[in-house]
């Protein structure tokens, strides 16, 4: 807790140690201080400066090298002549009656005054012993059990006559209680013990900080809080924001600017430091958390204190005792048990049992990218300054004076990182097209076309609106591959950023008609014969997102009748969580119903991937529409192959072969199906989750282009979907996700593939097994959590669902 601050600035209710000291001081009439430091003295000045804002005046004086307790007032001499002064240390909270304690020093005629206190245990101080009147008779620092001869310890404040300096060498390590009291005791100075009645905890251990917290929401101590206490013992400062569906059972503090989510459980003793966040479900009890700290969904801790800066992420659990420094990570459903100590800088992995101190270990992340490019919490994880470090690092990869698109989705909070990512682009000479608001296709499309290196778009994350993603793009318009995302990745590590000369500061564009020429390009390549004779009616949901920029008049030049709904920018809800998603689906369906529609579609906000529902409103899964629209193509193409990823159903083989066409089983990775794109005998291509490849419009993911595809087929089949569907064999493909530790991944995969020895393997992407009958299963470990994902699919559920426990087994036995 004090490797990056002194022991005085660890924040006692939200308010370091040392400003407890000094309101004491000034309480009492002390407000002419000096302030003797030497550890990291800077952070000290900054913090409290001249001490204007505490109603005092403060001087400083650093020891170069260590003095001792007495050696460093020592050093302090020129502001402490002509009158009796008070020493107190600034790392111990107390609310000792100074005030009286200085009538006693008067009255007693003492050249030096102790202030005593009795506690229970005193081995880690200096005891004292007294007469009647107060006067000290003998000392001993720090004993054993053995030498115990009372209870009665020095706290370390003492009231003092200027000539006692006299008897401290200047500039040697001279101790107060070990040098200068006994000296002083032997020639018979006047040295008294002042027994206080108040508080007084010398904050030396993890454990003596936990209880001065509960100690000053008790009461037990006199300390200024600061803020209001709302309800009895539970405390709020000011801009603290709190759901009144959140928990809250005092006594507690919650500091300024902090936020409490609903669902949020805060018990006895617990303290939410500055600008703090609890989300939804966490639960805390006699956990002390410090300023600027992120404690994720359905976390949970107990007894420990978190560092400033650090993030504890979703269902991570900390335990009595343990104690997380400063500008840690603890990912999701990590476990820290009892007693447990992180130092700062440090990553905890996702889903690690920690049971030993984290000193010297550091784990960066093991991959800035995951599936949807750089991604998490919006200003916890992915903040500005993230922002232009990437946007630097990308730069850094190209070469100067190359051209990069920009676009975002409708959320402020991507329009805000944008503005970042440009920044650093431009200071890196490198030119900016910003395309501003478009459909996620618009932006990959432009990026594809001659002259551009690449592109950068932000949106918020699919199905969570409190995180964002950063997603880049190669010349084709595709997300990195692995080699250019490892390119960027090792820029980014080494902070090895190339910066514009003044003269090369690139340029920022905004390109006109953008969207009109997507529409246009779209409309040329794509065949859309027939449309007009059919005289389709589809009903289309833009689900407030960019989509509405661009499909309502692009149907219009089709010659379709459509009824659009959704069809707004909406920014208080830049992305679809599955609730939201099914509530939308469901009155597509009602609308398609009603209106005798021929089908509905509803884009993602992005307009990337698509759903369907069918003429009679059933909405229709994921799986089945793919197969639909791959019956559909290989119909009328008669030949050629088609990508799909290895966890689609084989089913799609059989569809595929029936219309003399090939599939190609491709790895899940999003570059890998925008690789097998590429080939000029590709006809169609599919994720299996709503994104749809035109190999003859644009060699990505485009939910528009697809939708248009999709309306020429049916409109030249003249099939209804639901009719096209029942045709089809139906399929029995199951998922389940298994918890894997990150250490175990790879002894789970060696046990994979010793179980399924004389079976048929296929490695095309984790492991596949494949059974005599044709059934198979997928063991896939995940490559940005802490999980192991499996698939299986038979000629019945049955078999699908016995695969599926037999292989859940296997990797849960191989955990250990």
């Amino acid at each position: 807790m004090t490797a990056n601050q002194p022991k005085p600035l660890l924040p006692v209710v939200n308010r370091p140690i040392m400003e407890h000291v000094l309101r004491l001081l000034n309480r009492h009439g002390f407000d002419d201080t000096v302030v003797t430091v030497q550890f990291l003295a800077t952070l000290i000045r900054n913090y409290f400066g001249d001490g204007e804002e505490l109603g005092m005046n403060l001087h400083y004086v650093a020891e170069e090298v260590p003095l001792g307790t007495a050696g460093s007032v020592k050093n302090a001499e020129e502001y402490l002549r002509g009158e009796p002064f008070i020493v107190i240390s600034g790392d111990a909270l107390t609310d000792i009656d100074l005030t009286d304690m200085v009538r006693f020093h008067r009255e007693n005629g003492a050249k030096v005054t102790i202030g005593l206190k009795r506690v229970e245990n005193p081995l880690e101080f200096g005891i004292i012993i007294v007469d009647e009147q107060g006067r000290v008779q003998r000392f001993l620092e720090k004993p054993t059990w053995g030498q115990v001869f009372s209870d009665t310890v020095n706290t370390g404040i003492y009231i003092m006559e200027p000539e006692v300096l006299d008897e401290v060498a200047e500039g040697e390590v001279v101790d107060w209680s070990g040098d200068v009291f006994p000296k002083l005791l032997k020639d018979g100075e006047p040295i008294y013990g002042y027994i206080a009645d108040g508080y007084w905890e010398d904050v030396g251990t993890h454990e003596s900080y936990l209880r001065a917290q509960a100690d000053v929401l008790s009461g037990k101590v006199d300390v200024e809080i600061d803020g209001f206490e709302v309800s009895p013992g539970v405390w709020m400062a000011e801009g603290a924001e709190v759901d009144s569906e959140a928990v809250l059972k005092g006594p507690l503090y919650i500091g300024d600017y902090a936020k409490v989510e609903a669902g949020a459980e805060l018990r006895e003793f617990s303290v939410l430091g500055s600008n703090a966040v609890v989300r939804s479900e966490a639960f805390l009890h006699r956990a002390v958390v410090h300023a600027n700290v992120y404690i994720g969904a359905s976390t949970n801790l107990r007894g420990c204190v978190i560092g400033k800066n650090t993030d504890v992420m979703s269902r991570a659990r900390v335990e009595e005792g343990a104690i997380v420094g400063e500008e840690c990570v603890v990912e999701s459903e990590a476990y820290l048990s009892n007693e447990v100590k992180v130092y700062p800088f440090k990553t905890i992995e996702a889903g690690a049992v920690v049971n030993s101190n984290v000193i010297w270990e550091s784990r960066g992340q093991r991959s800035l990218f995951g599936q949807r490019g750089v991604s998490g919490l919006i200003n916890v994880e992915i903040t500005p300054e993230l922002a232009v470090r990437l946007a630097s690092a990308f730069a850094t990869t190209l070469k100067k004076g190359s051209v990069v698109t920009t676009s975002r989705d409708v959320s402020r909070a991507a329009r805000a990182l944008k503005r970042a990512v440009i920044s650093a682009l431009t200071a890196s000479a490198i030119d900016v097209r910003d395309l501003e608001v478009v459909p996620l296709p618009a932006a990959r499309f432009h990026t594809s076309q001659g002259g551009v290196a690449g592109g950068i778009s932000l949106r918020t994350s699919p199905g969570d609106p409190q995180s964002v993603d950063i997603m880049f793009f190669d010349e084709r318009g595709a997300d990195l591959s692995p080699a250019a995302q490892r390119k960027l990745e090792r820029v980014f590590a080494r902070a090895e950023y190339r910066r514009a000369f003044p003269g090369e500061i690139a340029e920022l564009s905004f390109p006109s008609r953008g969207v009109e020429n997507y529409a246009h390009e779209l409309l040329r390549t794509v065949d859309t014969s027939g449309i007009g004779e059919a005289g389709l009616k589809v009903v289309v949901d833009c689900a407030g997102g960019t989509g509405s920029l661009i499909l309502p008049s692009l149907l219009g030049r089709i010659g379709v009748e459509v009824l659009t709904v959704n069809n707004k920018l909406d920014e208080d809800s830049p992305t679809d969580t599955l609730a939201k998603q099914m509530r939308d689906l469901q009155h597509l369906g009602e609308l398609v119903s009603s209106s005798r529609a021929d089908f509905g579609v509803r884009f993602d906000p992005v307009a990337e991937r698509l759903s369907v529902v069918d003429e009679t409103g059933r909405v229709v899964d994921n799986e089945r529409a793919l197969l639909v629209i791959l019956d559909l193509i290989a119909a009328e193409r008669q030949g050629g192959r088609i990508a799909l990823p290895v966890t689609t159903t084989r089913v799609a083989g059989q569809v595929a072969g029936y219309h003399g066409a090939r599939v190609q089983w491709t790895p899940t990775a999003v570059d890998e199906l925008a690789k097998a794109a590429q080939a000029e005998d590709i006809v169609f291509a599919s994720d299996g989750r709503g994104g749809y490849v035109v190999p003859e419009f644009s060699r990505t993911s485009d939910g528009i282009a697809a939708f248009v595809r999709l309306l020429g087929l049916v409109a030249r089949t003249r099939m209804s979907f639901s009719e096209i569907d029942r045709r089809i064999p139906q399929s029995h493909l199951l998922r389940r996700s298994v918890p894997t530790p990150w250490a175990v991944k790879g002894s789970v995969m060696r046990a994979v593939v010793e179980a399924a020895e004389g079976r048929e393997v296929d490695t095309t992407d984790g492991v596949r097994v494949v059974e005599p009958n044709g059934a198979w299963a997928l063991i896939l470990p995940d490559t940005s959590e802490a999980v192991t994902h499996l698939w299986s699919e038979g000629p019945d559920s049955d078999t699908a669902q016995r695969l599926v426990e037999e292989w859940a087994r296997v990797v849960e036995q191989a955990e250990g």
